[in-house]
């Protein structure tokens, strides 16, 4: 059995390093991927999708405090308490002359899909997983309220 231990015991790190290795890989096939700017629906399914009214609620507000204020600040101005920590600083939301150059539908994909997805920080967490799609709808008004600013 002592003959075996060393040949056991390498076999074993080496499978913990491959696991490690496919577990850790850079996106994974389950993730979700921002829509391609080829993709297309039918008119017929655009003109029955009509977006209702986005409304920013207390709730809204007590997520963007939940979510968003530990890099963007209570009052979003990229002042949170883990600003100080990223090599890139967090984007001021009370900022309109960058905010007006941006489209609420790039808003919405760099929350759902994190900064890397639109060309911006990869310190930008995609929170896709965590929130729905109608509670990012209603995060994108909240910051477009913080700028006092609309989109293109």
């Amino acid at each position: 059995m002592k003959k075996n231990s060393p040949t056991l015991i390498l076999q074993y790190c080496v499978f913990l390093i491959s696991v490690s290795i496919i577990g850790c890989s850079e996106k994974s096939a389950e993730e979700p991927r921002p829509p391609l700017k080829a993709e297309s629906h039918s008119p017929a399914l655009m003109e029955e999708a009509i977006p209702e009214p986005v409304v920013v609620t207390e709730k809204t507000r007590e997520t963007y405090q939940w979510y968003c204020a530990q890099c963007h600040g209570i009052q979003g101005k990229g002042d949170g308490i883990n600003a100080k920590f990223l090599t890139v600083p967090p984007r001021n939301h009370t900022k309109a002359s960058y905010l007006e150059t941006r489209t609420d539908e790039q808003f919405f994909e760099a929350i759902k899909f994190g900064g890397l997805s639109v060309g911006r920080a990869p310190c930008m967490p995609a929170w896709g997983n965590t929130l729905s799609d109608s509670t990012i709808h209603e995060l994108v008004r909240y910051i477009r309220e913080l700028c006092q600013c609309e989109a293109l």
